[in-house]
């Protein structure tokens, strides 16, 4: 299991069974994160240079954008399917 720096994934109190293992992120990578990739991606295309009236409007626009983000298979693969997680994930099978 891939866990970041929060304190609850680190904290001695926390039990790991025996058959899981943890990999540890570093404490502020956030090239590591694709989640940090994807909303960066996201605000590039869908948010640029934009102000709303209100935050319907911003729901609304990310109601439209993220299926347009997610539709293209290439960029998203290129995004989030980076070799480690690719690898962890062959791994645990």
């Amino acid at each position: 299991m891939v866990v970041d720096g929060a304190g609850s994934h680190v904290a001695k109190a926390l039990a790991v069974p025996e058959n899981i293992v943890l990999y540890r992120l570093p404490p502020y990578a956030p090239q590591l994160y694709p989640q940090e990739q994807l909303g960066d991606k996201l605000r590039e295309k869908e948010f640029p240079n934009r102000v709303f009236e209100s935050m319907e409007g911003v729901r609304q626009q990310l109601n439209e954008g993220l299926p347009r983000l997610a539709s293209d298979h290439v960029k998203m693969k290129s995004i989030c399917a980076w070799p480690w997680i690719i690898d962890l994930i062959l791994n645990a099978i």
